[in-house]
């Protein structure tokens, strides 16, 4: 099949999103909106991002577009618009690429997400580069640096789970609900529908957990300035998490990588809010430490019971290690 009838095959017949004046067709999409517009762009190589050792097809295009519509419920956006370039080697079949888009499209259709263009090329190793759109209200984007001392701190979720999924997958053994560790590895569910409600919150910072929540807390630490303190017995991990071994399981609830939750600060005047969007939103969410002081460098300490505190490096799940 040549390129053109390729994307043919893969564009969508009609759009979901009202914005839209032009989609596949032309040189470039049009969209006209009053919102204020957040976009984010991640790529994916093949033996660095993912491999046909541990994900079918599907869930190659799945879990890439699973992450940066996780990008984006970090910001507080409600998803609205992709574009996929993809760099092609010969060894992969028709039916493979085919499928890494319907993985796209099932997640895609759930947010009422179109397909508005992107490049196909070819090459030695398949890469999957990701561009998403998305909306939030005038002024009511979410950014690491609005985090003050005194706010409390919380995530969505369980943390470690995607990590253990891919030692399910990798290290063949009898596990206990094997099926549901490497469900939330290939097919994780971004927080859109929770961050996208916490409009009426005043003061929010997110981040969403693609590195593991010690990286992620570091990041929120240096863009605002500020000291974060979490209780290591606080941090939430799914019920069958302690079949692994306990050095394992410290080291994926705080360092593993692509569980795509979100961690984030808020006042303690409006944590009530935050719990009542959660409960409203079927969302899990834990108070798992809070913000001690101002700091100019930024750091963060976890307090273990009966143990001193320590330093959290910012550290955590790399594809290129």
């Amino acid at each position: 099949m040549d390129e053109f009838s390729f994307i043919d095959s893969i564009k969508q017949k009609t759009y979901s999103q009202s914005s839209l004046i032009k989609g596949i067709g032309d040189d470039a999409a049009v969209f006209r909106t009053s919102m204020d517009i957040v976009t984010a762009v991640d790529t994916f190589v093949e033996n660095v991002h993912f491999s046909k050792e541990t994900m079918n097809s599907f869930h190659v295009g799945y879990r890439a577009l699973a992450a940066n519509i996780s990008d984006l419920a970090a910001m507080g956006a409600v998803p609205a618009f992709y574009l996929v370039s993809i760099v092609i080697p010969k060894e992969w079949e028709q039916e493979e690429l085919v499928q890494i888009f319907d993985g796209m499209k099932q997640l895609a259709e759930q947010y009422k997400m179109d397909l508005i263009g992107g490049d196909t090329v070819s090459g030695k190793e398949l890469s999957i580069s990701i561009t998403v759109m998305g909306y939030t209200m005038k002024d009511k984007s979410r950014f690491r640096s609005d985090s003050i001392q005194g706010d409390i701190v919380f995530v969505t979720g369980t943390l470690g789970d995607s990590q253990a999924g891919f030692h399910v997958l990798t290290n063949r053994d009898n596990y206990i609900e094997p099926a549901y560790f490497v469900n939330k590895h290939r097919m994780p569910s971004p927080r859109v529908e929770f961050s996208s409600k916490l409009n009426n919150i005043t003061r929010l910072a997110l981040n969403d957990i693609s590195d593991g929540i010690a990286s992620e807390a570091n990041e929120i630490a240096e863009a605002s300035r500020v000291t974060i303190t979490l209780v290591d017995e606080l941090l939430p991990t799914s019920t069958n998490f302690n079949q692994f071994s306990l050095d394992l399981q410290y080291k994926w609830k705080l360092y593993g990588g692509e569980d795509f939750e979100l961690m984030g600060t808020v006042s303690k005047e409006e944590w009530n809010e935050v719990k009542r969007i959660a409960e409203l939103t079927n969302t899990m969410v834990s108070e798992i430490g809070y913000v001690s002081a101002a700091d100019p460098v930024g750091r963060v300490f976890l307090k273990q019971n009966h143990n001193k505190d320590i330093i959290l490096e910012k550290k955590g799940y790399t594809h290129l290690k």
